[in-house]
């Protein structure tokens, strides 16, 4: 189970943006995942997208996708659990 924690934005400074906070929600996972502090999945679920919705995402933003050997690990443990091998 996991546990989630509120992060507090003043409206003054959302509506300076101009963005939504799915927007902003949104940006900040982009910049961490940019910054290899989360991987291409805990981001993408952060965003709430699909994995092609999040990949055409990141593709329109001209921002690569980093996958490497850790995240394959990753993903074929995630199918091995869930039956899928």
């Amino acid at each position: 189970m996991s546990s989630m924690i509120a992060l507090s934005i003043s409206r003054e400074i959302v509506h300076t943006t101009r963005m939504t906070p799915e927007e902003l929600r949104r940006e900040l996972a982009i910049r961490l995942f940019q910054q290899r502090k989360l991987s291409f999945g805990k981001a993408r679920e952060m965003t709430g997208m699909t994995v092609w919705a999040f990949q055409q995402f990141l593709s329109s933003q001209d921002i690569l996708a980093h996958y490497d050997v850790e995240d394959y690990e990753e993903d074929l443990a995630n199918l091995k659990e869930l039956g899928h091998l």
